[in-house]
């Protein structure tokens, strides 16, 4: 299942593996490929610092300034949106998911136009990829 949500820009994929597994398949994918994990941040064990429940829920942030920097130097702005991250997460039903935001979506955030299409075009490929690797799909 691939979920395409254009009026927040986010894509969802349902995994076809537990949580860990998946986590570990994206980094290990995004490392293969020379991308940097910058930082994974485990919204669950935040929660549960503060005696609040949460499903596992990781957020993993990478990039590669190769292909970032122009978005930046077309807009600066899109340095909020960068570098890209990736949601792992598990629904109320156990469904373990990877979420993202469409890098056109950014582009069209940050009015980039086709400034950097190429650009955009080629970092959504390679995402879509990386995120059903991850995913098993």
């Amino acid at each position: 299942m691939v979920a395409r949500m254009p009026e927040n820009g986010t894509i969802t994929l349902r995994s076809s593996h537990g949580f860990a597994t998946t986590l570990e398949r994206l980094a290990t994918a995004l490392e293969s490929k020379g991308i940097t994990v910058f930082a994974r941040i485990d919204h669950a064990a935040g929660a549960a610092g503060v005696g609040l429940e949460l499903r596992p829920t990781t957020l993993v942030v990478f990039g590669n300034p190769a292909a970032g920097t122009p978005l930046m130097q077309a807009a600066q702005t899109a340095g909020l949106d960068l570098p890209l991250k990736a949601l792992v997460w598990q629904d109320a039903q156990g469904e373990v998911m990877l979420s993202y935001n469409d890098p056109a979506w950014i582009a069209a955030r940050h009015q980039l136009g086709g400034r950097v299409g190429p650009a955009v075009i080629a970092l959504a490929a390679g995402l879509d990829t990386l995120a059903r690797h991850a995913a098993g799909l």
